[in-house]
């Protein structure tokens, strides 16, 4: 899902929690990947994928080159 300014909004934050959230890196055991965030912490994971760099995950989420998740 995207926003009219085309930022990527997180697709599984707002339809399973309503929350329009913007996509960006987050971090995790797994690695760096694209995900929602709010004041309480991570919300979802948007990303199928799990980025080894946070350079990697950065031009993913810039490049749109990253595939959505469909189901949590």
């Amino acid at each position: 899902m995207t926003s009219t300014l085309d930022k990527p909004v997180g697709h599984l934050a707002y339809r399973d929690l309503g929350l329009s959230l913007p996509v960006t890196v987050l971090r995790s055991g797994a690695g760096y990947y694209l995900g929602t965030l709010n004041d309480e912490g991570p919300v979802s994971r948007e990303s199928e994928e799990y980025f080894k760099t946070l350079d990697q995950a950065l031009q993913a989420l810039a490049s749109g080159s990253w595939t959505q998740r469909l189901y949590t």
